[in-house]
């Protein structure tokens, strides 16, 4: 597996793993199941999961501790906060709004902490921006973290350039998480730029579309209703419809590279710079092995500029979200 870096602190393989749908948002499965995926990646070399406190909730970061604990001296762990969340209310449901006050940013790292198993978070992420607490005051007290030993590298999610640049003079983000795949490109100019002036890496999820660029999902019928997608405009039927014909066009050009949509899709994002490590998620070992392999795709100039033309991102339909959690999203 090739690596990449993460700032100064990390070093990760090119090709992450999301482990957000293994028991959130997606519909979940087996813990059994899930953990012989996080074996497998461990053996194809993926060295880097990301999971959060809000998925589940809590759930995910414990499956993920219990499922790394045997490699936990190979692995980089990365989990998020940021909102508030009801311990009793499931999947998106829990969150009723965003928390980023200092004493906060300790105690879910606390909770984290337990939950995950580990000593140390490798690399603890704001999930998103709180307007209502200065990006100074919360990065300050990530920062009391790392110098008590609790978290080794601090990152952002969904920032904009300008919070990313008082956060960095307060104590070094070393990775913003941000959506970013063919179909989704808010990031790119000011953010992008923004994080290759700092030394900043750059972490895109859902850069295979929430799994519409695999070309495996066509219809609604094709994810259940209470999948979190079911409300992602994106997702509804006339969008999907209009939508499908532009993965199509993806298709044709991984079957003339002999490779996967999903592939094609994946080795654009990783060419768009060489500190940009994406983190698809897999629930099933083959989707797993698939994406891993796409590390070692090599597209030309060409090829690329033809990806990006034949799928920009106005010819897709449908917002990336709904009303309220794009509320909780800056623009960029």
């Amino acid at each position: 597996m090739k690596m990449r870096q993460l700032g100064q602190e990390l070093t990760v393989s090119a090709v992450g793993l999301g482990c957000m749908g293994m028991s959130h948002a997606y519909g979940g499965q087996e813990e059994a199941e899930s953990i012989r995926t996080l074996h497998r990646a461990v053996e194809l070399g993926v060295n880097f999961f990301d999971t959060a406190e809000v998925y589940g909730p809590f759930k995910n970061e414990e499956l993920v501790g219990k499922g790394l604990k045997p490699f936990r001296d190979k692995v980089v762990i990365a989990t998020k906060f940021g909102f508030k969340i009801d311990p009793n209310a499931s999947d998106s449901r829990a969150m009723s709004g965003l928390d980023s006050r200092p004493e906060h940013v300790r105690e879910v790292a606390e909770a984290s902490l337990k939950r995950l198993g580990i000593e140390v978070i490798d690399l603890f992420y704001q999930h998103r921006v709180d307007p209502n607490v200065p990006i100074e005051d919360t990065v300050g007290a990530m920062a009391d973290l790392v110098k008590e030993g609790k978290v080794r590298a601090l990152g952002l999610s969904e920032a904009d350039a300008a919070t990313i640049r008082r956060a960095h003079a307060v104590h070094p983000i070393s990775a913003l998480q941000s959506e970013y795949s063919l179909w989704t490109r808010d990031p790119e100019g000011e953010i992008l730029d923004t994080c290759r002036e700092l030394n900043i890496g750059f972490v895109p999820f859902s850069p295979l579309g929430r799994g519409f660029l695999t070309g495996k999902i066509q219809k609604p019928d094709d994810i259940a209703s209470d999948d979190f997608r079911a409300g992602l405009p994106r997702f509804s039927a006339e969008n999907m419809a209009a939508n499908a014909a532009l993965v199509k066009l993806l298709e044709d050009m991984a079957a003339e590279k002999g490779v996967t949509a999903a592939q094609l899709a994946l080795a654009w994002v990783l060419a768009q710079g060489d500190f940009i490590v994406p983190i698809p998620g897999a629930r099933k070992i083959p989707h797993l092995e698939q994406n891993v392999a796409a590390a070692d795709i090599t597209l030309s100039p060409e090829e690329l500029a033809n990806l990006g033309d034949l799928l920009a991102p106005e010819k897709f339909s449908g917002a990336r979200y709904a009303a309220q959690a794009a509320a909780w999203t800056p623009k960029k």
